[in-house]
């Protein structure tokens, strides 16, 4: 039977679910969900996505990911391709890793949003010695939630579901773990009452529109980098590989451009070399200071001539009421 073609908007959250071949962990050591946050923390410089919670267990992993204007395919067949690579290598084994497709289904409501934030954060439950403890599971975004540790991923955007629990982040964190936990909520509690830098959750949904002219791109990275447009066309020049590179990861991140497409636009050049150059783009604008916000700073120097950007700003107080003492 044909599968069913991918439900997928512009604008869309998703609840995302990855899972292993059933005699295969996907990741055996820890080591290895530490690789799969790294890549998808390369994946999100590239493509501007948010993860708004995550989850990762021996076979399987759980996400809620904001797209941003990107496409959630593209984002996760990259991802869970070079995993899977990476993954066999270290291992030494050949063969499929992962149980069919990623699985997805859009978060159409903010009651669904919340709840699954908390289904994420639940997943390891029935673990022996996190019955108790859910905070304490390491590959969890709930202690960043929590407010018991920064996030170290780099990945996490906690703000636009706390928002909901409230605007004061003591307040908020406190509902969001009744709303999490069963039980032991006053040694929680407890742990958490420090001080923070934070007072408030102000989030608001924004939608990246991934429709920008590529000669625009093209011309500001001539212009960021010193480098005369018409190197940028020239191929195999080591002056210009910086300029190349940035270029390659604007257009796949701010025209929805595939390799392919980028392969058109600077002519006489492999898709792979094109991948490469995108990855020495993340690396350039994750490590070099000058180039850190050059995506940013392109977006705000054209985003005036784009459309609008759509925003979200919706309250979930009914649901929250319910959480009060």
């Amino acid at each position: 039977m044909a599968r069913g073609n991918r439900i997928k908007k512009d604008d869309a959250i998703y609840h995302v679910m990855i899972r292993s071949i059933s005699e295969v962990p996907l990741f055996k050591k820890d080591r290895d969900k530490d690789i799969y946050l790294e890549e998808m923390k390369k994946r999100q410089e590239m493509h501007k996505f948010k993860v708004y919670a995550y989850c990762l267990m021996t076979n399987h992993a759980h996400f809620m990911i904001d797209a941003n204007g990107a496409d959630i395919s593209k984002i996760m067949h990259g991802l869970n391709h070079k995993y899977a690579i990476t993954f066999n290598r270290l291992h030494k084994r050949h063969g499929h890793l992962f149980q069919d497709r990623f699985k997805s289904k859009i978060v159409d409501t903010d009651r669904y949003l919340v709840v699954l934030s908390a289904y994420i954060h639940n997943n390891p439950l029935k673990i022996k010695g996190y019955e108790y403890h859910l905070e304490e599971y390491k590959y969890s975004s709930l202690k960043v939630y929590l407010g018991l540790e920064k996030d170290k991923t780099g990945l996490l955007d906690e703000d636009y579901v706390m928002k909901f629990f409230g605007s004061n982040v003591q307040v908020a964190r406190e509902n969001y773990m009744k709303f999490v936990y069963v039980c032991d909520y006053e040694r929680l509690k407890k742990e958490m009452e420090f001080e923070d830098e934070k007072t408030e959750y102000r989030s608001e949904k924004t939608v990246l529109v991934r429709d920008f002219d590529p000669d625009k791109i093209m011309e500001f990275v001539a212009e960021e980098t010193g480098t005369k447009k018409v190197m940028l066309y020239i191929k195999n020049s080591k002056n210009t590989k910086v300029a190349r590179a940035l270029a390659a990861l604007l257009m796949r991140c701010l025209c929805d451009f595939k390799c392919s497409d980028i392969c058109k636009i600077l002519g006489n050049i492999t898709q792979s070399r094109v991948s490469k150059l995108c990855s020495i783009g993340v690396e350039l604008i994750s490590t070099e200071d000058k180039y850190r916000n050059i995506i940013e700073k392109f977006i705000s120097k054209y985003q005036s001539h784009q459309p609008q950007i759509s925003q979200i700003n919706q309250s979930y107080q009914a649901q929250i009421e319910q959480l009060q003492p």
